[in-house]
């Protein structure tokens, strides 16, 4: 594995891994030692009220060292990839503009395959259906409606998770639109880099037992930090079904149990489930879709870091 090179022109550290496994700790030690800007790939991470529930970075973190693209959108407004991948762009110019180095974060592969990618140019979807796909959806179910997905675009119902209303009824209302699936569309209109950058990678990729402990281990950590008062607020906002937020791991758990639907014991094993489930596809998805520069097939410690930084070049 080549050593990552940060004296190239116009660079980009992109640092990635599936969620709970210390990627957003090693970000923020980089930003610390190479005058770098933390920005956000975490398709939840920015909604300004899942500060919890996302794992965001704390207030302290965010006032130690800058960081960008974090809770800066309120739960009841929509962030498109599209509109995340414009707003990170802006970041990063920034960043070279002011001489510093963007540090991209953050575990929604999908936002960082656009960036480094671009967005395949589909066709513009009358929001008729849309509202088509979500009445579908709101009427029979997650699940039902996820094994429809699988009939018209196996490809998107492989990637995407029942759970991920946003991303299930975009595949779904393309397909209405167009009567042809999304995955056909990415095929047939390959995608534009939205950035002249020299994009470098490393994927925290640890073993799938202490990744799910530690998954599990965050989310006890979240309860003891008052996360139902979180999820208690959220749910005042009375916002859609579909509404993006509404499927942010552990909502919807701990929505039924504030809502008396399941006891509390439930509600936290099936939150761990889910993200033991979210962490497995994570894992499968960066193995598949992103070649990195630097591997780490271990969780993230102080104690790694100077081995880490040892292997980049400033």
């Amino acid at each position: 594995m080549r050593k990552i090179d940060l004296r190239r022109k116009n660079s980009v550290l992109i640092v990635a891994g599936p969620t709970a496994s210390g990627k957003s700790k090693f970000a923020l030690e980089l930003a610390s030692k190479l005058n770098g800007v933390v920005i956000n790939s975490d398709s939840m991470q920015v909604y300004k009220e899942l500060r919890i529930i996302t794992a965001r970075p704390t207030a302290h973190d965010e006032l130690r060292l800058p960081h960008k693209l974090y809770g800066i959108i309120s739960v009841k407004k929509n962030c498109s990839v599209g509109i995340w991948a414009d707003m990170a762009v802006a970041e990063i110019r920034t960043c070279w503009e002011n001489g510093c180095l963007p540090i991209v974060t953050g575990g929604t592969g999908f936002y960082i395959k656009a960036l480094t990618d671009g967005l395949s140019q589909i066709p513009d979807i009358p929001k008729l259906f849309r509202n088509k796909a979500i009445e579908i959806r709101n009427k029979i179910g997650k699940n039902a409606f996820h094994e429809q997905l699988k009939k018209i675009d196996p490809g998107s119902a492989e990637r995407i998770s029942p759970s991920d209303s946003q991303r299930s009824i975009r595949a779904y209302e393309v397909f209405l639109a167009t009567q042809r699936s999304l995955t056909d569309w990415h095929s047939i209109l390959p995608a534009e880099p939205k950035l002249d950058a020299f994009y470098q990678t490393i994927i925290f990729d640890p073993p799938r037992d202490k990744l799910y402990d530690n998954c599990e281990a965050r989310l006890d950590g979240m309860v003891q930090n008052n996360v139902l008062d979180e999820i208690g607020g959220l749910n005042k906002l009375k916002l859609e079904p579909s509404s993006p937020a509404m499927s942010a791991l552990g909502v919807p758990e701990f929505l039924a149990y504030l809502q008396n639907e399941i006891g509390f014991d439930d509600a936290l094993a099936s939150a761990k489930k889910s993200t033991r489930r979210y962490a497995k596809r994570q894992k499968t998805w960066f193995r598949n879709q992103i070649v990195p520069d630097l591997v780490l097939n271990t969780q993230f410690s102080e104690s790694l870091t100077q081995k880490i930084f040892s292997k980049i070049l400033i």
